[in-house]
């Protein structure tokens, strides 16, 4: 019964470590979604603001060829009224006059110069805009495609796993199982770890010789009376069993130590 109890206590935590992840997957998924959603405002605003750019130099544009045209046609209306002035006095008025709205039409037409460079640069940003709009649109629907139906996955195996957490549960007396919970509500896991050449391989600090022997004997799980973890020798570990291999986790790096949660008692509950 107590090899039981063990095999079920480390399923449960690689049940429990599995739907952490799952968990922590469904939550951050949808931020993929966001941080594109928000690439894809941004572009927007700049359409907006090119597209604002390219209506008041059109504006500018057109103004600026109806002021150049009617100064055209005043400057031509002059020069047939020059033959028929009657003075010398008139003939030079209408000549400055003359001059000066051909300086005042040259200096528009170097405006619209101007004008139209900037309004080429403006169609070339919103050409470069449109173009990202496209790679981010295209990038966002296949996400959400991939999203949804990696959610749809997460969440069917996060089913399962509660339904196989359940199950884990029933084989291990209350009382343990209520100290296993105790202890995952306040410190990240591994809630129960092996003892090997008496240090705890939670907190790597050694054992008292008594708890060692009496944990030896594999009647009854103990605590480790520095970090309160739940421990058992590491001969008693787990067989492989398919139950076993269906949660368990790759290979990973060995664990820092933690602080004990607060007010913890050794647990020693025996399971006869």
């Amino acid at each position: 019964m107590y090899q039981k109890q063990i095999e079920q206590l480390v399923v449960l935590q690689m049940v429990d470590k599995e739907i952490v992840a799952l968990e922590s997957e469904i939550e951050q998924a949808p931020r993929e979604l966001a941080d594109l959603e928000q690439q894809l405002d941004s572009i927007r605003e700049r359409v907006a603001s090119v597209d604002e750019r390219l209506d008041l130099l059109k504006q500018q544009q057109s103004k600026l060829d109806f002021e150049i045209e009617e100064d055209a046609s005043r400057i031509k209306k002059s020069k047939n009224k020059l033959m028929m002035v009657a003075n010398t006095k008139e003939y030079h008025a209408m000549m400055r006059e003359m001059d000066s709205m051909e300086k005042l039409n040259r200096l528009r037409e170097e405006e619209k110069v101007s004008v139209m460079e900037e309004l080429e640069r403006q169609r070339e940003a919103r050409k470069e805009a449109d173009e990202e709009m496209v790679a981010v649109k295209t990038d966002y629907d296949a996400k959400k495609t991939s999203l949804d139906a990696r959610l749809a996955e997460a969440n069917k195996r996060l089913t399962g796993l509660v339904t196989q957490r359940n199950k884990a549960g029933k084989e291990v007396p209350p009382p343990i199982l209520g100290r296993y919970e105790f202890i995952r509500s306040r410190m990240a896991n591994p809630v129960i770890v092996p003892v090997q050449d008496t240090i705890c391989q939670g907190c790597f600090i050694a054992i008292p010789p008594q708890t060692y022997n009496e944990l030896q004997k594999g009647k009854q799980i103990l605590s480790c009376p520095n970090c309160q973890r739940l421990i058992y020798w590491h001969e008693h570990k787990p067989e492989e069993t398919e139950e076993v291999k269906a949660v368990a986790p790759k290979k990973a790096a060995a664990p820092a130590p933690a602080e004990a949660p607060e007010s913890a008692e050794a647990a020693g509950e025996t399971e006869e």
